[in-house]
């Protein structure tokens, strides 16, 4: 299917960002921009055939700059690396502090920060594919980094991200997407009665400042149970510390099994919209938008409200560069890496 494209605004440096509208099978459309490799709206037809856009965003380009990490391609590292620092290969490598003492999301001139070069393709499935470079030292990385992200709109109706890079030196690489959703189509509404599943025993133990201690703790019986569907709000508010001190679910699930598989499924009940979370990574960031940052306005001209959107963030875990005992290998020259994540939708 054709391609549209406009203009979405100004960088300061006088770069012009573009806005790419994929319009894809079963209602499915994606708008993206290259400022970022930002999925800025996603809309999803509810079970009446009613379009809606299910990701939250803002109505202007200049309201994306800064420590916004909303609908991005987040790297080098998306999640936290403890004390912003790690070692490789008997070096210390100290990175960019954005996050307390630590690195969150590549720092803060991350991904999100960087306008991407674009190549879009139509046809039965639209793909955006997006391309940027990583200088070596940039936020305190080791090596050059070559970086492709695509999004395609399937034919069954999913909305498949794909990451591969390449480096010439050794380097730390875990990229995701972080886009907020709110399956209702409605960016006021909270998110208590969307009810989720994650295929996951395990979750990372963590500080308080949500590093981990490279302890998997069990979810059974406790609240971070999701391994039958309930509802995000049946336990959002627990008595349990590490609830209590992010205000909401930022917990990252170790995922059972290996390869590509299902990790999660949210469920909308009144719009009727099922969103599954496929990918090839080991663990899935679940964060609830526990605090909304003022001023932060939505598309809909309303300041942004907490607990209105939940984040599946594909991934390894957090810290994985001081982990040894994690699913992790550090990016090498001549060895390519690649990741895919899907989230199909469909309607119940």
């Amino acid at each position: 299917m054709p391609i549209s494209v406009k203009t979405f605004g100004t960088l300061p440096d006088g770069r012009e960002a573009k806005l790419y509208i994929l319009e894809g099978p079963k209602g499915l459309t994606l708008e993206a921009t290259d400022y970022g490799c930002r999925v800025h709206r996603l809309w999803v037809a509810d079970k009446l055939g009613t379009p809606g856009d299910v990701v939250l965003g803002h109505r202007t380009l200049p309201e994306y700059f800064g420590a916004n990490f909303q609908g991005a391609a987040v790297g080098r590292y998306a999640n936290r690396i403890g004390n912003a620092l790690f070692h490789l290969e008997g070096k210390a490598y100290p990175l960019a502090k954005n996050d307390g003492e630590n690195s969150l999301h590549g720092g803060p001139g991350g991904f999100h920060q960087v306008l991407w070069q674009a190549k879009a393709q139509d046809g039965e499935e639209p793909q955006i594919t997006f391309s940027a470079e990583s200088p070596e030292g940039e936020e305190g990385f080791p090596g050059r980094l070559s970086v492709t992200v695509a999004y395609t709109l399937t034919k069954d109706g999913a909305l498949r991200m794909e990451y591969s890079g390449t480096a010439d030196k050794p380097t730390p690489f875990n990229p995701t997407n972080h886009s907020f959703f709110n399956l209702s189509g409605n960016p006021q509404a909270k998110i208590f009665d969307t009810t989720l599943q994650i295929h996951a025993g395990q979750v990372t133990e963590v500080t308080d400042d949500l590093i981990p201690t490279g302890t998997l703790l069990p979810v059974q019986g406790g609240p971070l149970d999701f391994t039958s569907p309930k509802p995000l709000g049946q336990d959002m508010f627990a008595d349990d510390h590490l609830i209590q001190v992010c205000g909401g679910f930022d917990h990252n699930f170790c995922v059972d099994g290996e390869g590509f598989r299902k990790l999660a499924e949210a469920f909308e009940p009144e719009s009727g919209r099922v969103m599954e979370v496929w990918s090839d990574m080991p663990g899935v960031q679940l964060y609830t938008f526990n605090k909304a940052p003022e001023p932060l306005t939505g598309k809909d001209g309303k300041a942004m409200e907490p607990h209105t959107a939940f984040c599946l963030e594909t991934q390894f875990y957090p810290d994985s560069p001081n982990q040894p005992g994690f699913p992790f290998a550090f990016l090498t020259p001549g060895k390519a890496f690649a990741t895919k994540t899907e989230y199909r939708f469909s309607i119940r």
